[in-house]
Order: structure tokens, then sequence, then C-alpha cells
């Protein structure tokens, strides 16, 4: 029996796209995190005009800590969040909690100038990143939508937040 070249190649061509149906080859669901603040001067603006958490009413442009992800959307399934501290001054962290209603601040605690985790609904963190530092959290999202925040104190009412939507 022969085999033709076309064939040779059409056996190879499906061999490779087979695997990368495998485990090992499948493409992953990665949101790269950005933790960054404008220098030492940031939490100078603390308690100066209108506090920046989600759902508050305030120019999120003129934020001076803030959290930039790769993505704004992505599948349903397990995800892994890279997350570094893009600061040279602060330490910051990543907070996961689900959000039923985008337009609404999650529950902050004044006093303490920090959400509170346990009625947000924490999902899991990625803490205390020195400067330069990284960090990952991988877990398993149903569709809806995510925030992910810093609640290093201060952090978050300086517009350290930013939402992803999970799709199905």
């Amino acid at each position: 029996m022969t085999i033709s070249r076309r064939n040779v190649l059409a056996l190879a061509a499906t061999a490779v796209a087979a695997s990368f149906t495998t485990p090992s080859f499948a493409a992953q669901n990665i949101v790269d995190v950005s933790l960054w603040d404008k220098g030492q001067n940031s939490m100078n603006k603390l308690g100066q005009g209108k506090m920046m958490g989600m759902g508050m009413a305030a120019n999120m442009g003129m934020a001076p800590m803030g959290i930039a992800a790769s993505v704004s959307k992505i599948p349903t399934g397990e995800i892994t969040f890279k997350v570094k501290n893009d600061s040279t001054s602060f330490v910051h962290e990543m907070v996961l909690a689900k959000v039923a209603d985008p337009g609404k601040p999650l529950p902050y605690d004044k006093e303490k100038e920090r959400v509170d985790e346990a009625k947000a609904g924490d999902l899991g963190e990625v803490a205390d990143l020195g400067p330069g530092q990284k960090g990952a959290l991988t877990t398993t999202l149903k569709p809806g939508n995510y925030i992910l925040y810093c609640n290093i104190p201060g952090h978050y009412a300086l517009g350290m937040w930013t939402l992803l939507t999970v799709t199905g």
C-alpha cells in the first residue's frame, strides 16, 4: 500500500490538531493583573473628594491607585489570576468577590477604610504583595460579574478595583 504525500500531510495535521485538545495542551483561562499606584503621594488623596469604590459617584480617571486586568470578559471554568504589584511604594493585594449588581457599592467600613470581606463574599485572594512581587490565584468561576479589589486600608476607596465578567 502506498501513501501519498497529501495523505501524510493530512494525517500529520490531524495528529497535531488532536494533541491540542488534550488537557496538557488545552488553552488556559489566564488573567494577568497589575496592581498599580501613582507613587508615594497616592494616599494623600484619601478623604479628599468622593470615594472611588464600585458604585460610588466619582471620576475614576482621577484615581491614584488601580487594578488593571488583561481581559474584562473570560469564559467560565478554571481561571488563574497572575498578579503583579507594579508599585514602587506600596504593598497591595487582590481580593476576588462575586457581585450581584455592579452599580451597587460593596459593604465598606469607613472606620477601618476597608471592604467587609465576609459580607462581600470573598472567593480568594493574593495577599500582601510588596513592590515588584508576584502571586497567583487559581479558582473555578461560574457565569456572572466579579470584582477584583485591593483591601489594604484606603486603597479600594482610592479606586483600586476592576470588574470581570465570566461568560457561559
